[in-house]
């Protein structure tokens, strides 16, 4: 509740909020995840490497549908390496790129227009139908759930 963020649609401002209390969480609360941790998966959960990977690709596919684009190579490509283990990322990087994404999603919000909301969208490769607003509230609803994931984790580690 720390009023709204400037220049994004009043309809938007939950989409804006959410994403950016992720990137604060991520940088506060994972920043200090050590390297060699970042990768473990403690009884079996997803590592927060893991988390902090798939958070930057659901905001750069959800936006990305949310222009009524298909998403390229190189989205697929990201979204198949998400799950593995990448032994040349550290968590600053991580959380740098998740922060990058977030901040070109925000700049996405400040030129999506109100009236165009309801518009049809579609979701993945088998089109299934949605709304621009549903994909952009279902990117700030996703990134929460896995930032408060990866927070237990970091407890866990």
């Amino acid at each position: 509740m720390r009023g709204p963020v400037e220049g994004v649609p009043a309809l938007l401002q939950p989409v804006a909020h959410a994403l950016l209390q992720a990137a604060e969480d991520a940088a506060d609360k994972l920043g200090k995840i050590p390297d060699d941790l970042l990768w473990t998966k403690p009884n079996g959960v997803a590592s927060v490497g893991f988390h902090l990977l798939h958070m930057r690709g659901v905001v750069d596919r959800m936006f990305t549908y949310a222009l009524d684009q298909p998403l390229s190579e190189t989205q697929l490509e990201f979204l198949k390496a998400e799950t593995q283990v990448h032994e040349d990322l550290d968590t600053a990087k991580l959380i740098t790129a998740f922060q990058q994404q977030v901040q070109t999603a925000v700049n996405q919000l400040k030129h999506t227009k109100e009236a165009e909301l309801t518009d049809t969208r579609y979701l993945g490769r088998k089109r299934i139908p949605t709304t621009l607003m549903g994909l952009l509230f279902h990117a700030g609803e996703h990134i929460q759930r896995h930032i408060g994931q990866a927070l237990v984790t970091a407890k866990m580690l």
